[in-house]
């Protein structure tokens, strides 16, 4: 893999984990404050890493697909 698709490959991550995280943290963070540490970076994981996997990514490859479809169209 060259340099340039593991850029785009990172930058889809952390366009997708970001935002994912934050939400995760406005919507739960209070309920998990009195959790140890390592707890809440497990739940935080277990919850965040297969949304990322079959979800997340997935989802935004095919917005950047059908953005580029209709950009190569013009």
């Amino acid at each position: 893999m060259n340099a340039k698709t593991r850029l785009l490959m990172s930058l889809k991550i952390w366009a997708v984990i970001y935002p994912s995280i934050t939400a995760f943290l406005f919507f739960f963070g209070q309920a998990l404050a009195d959790l140890p540490l390592y707890l809440r970076t497990f739940i935080l994981t277990i919850s965040l890493v297969p949304w990322m996997m079959f979800a997340g990514v997935p989802l935004l490859d095919a917005i950047i697909r059908k953005v580029s479809a209709k950009r190569t169209m013009k």
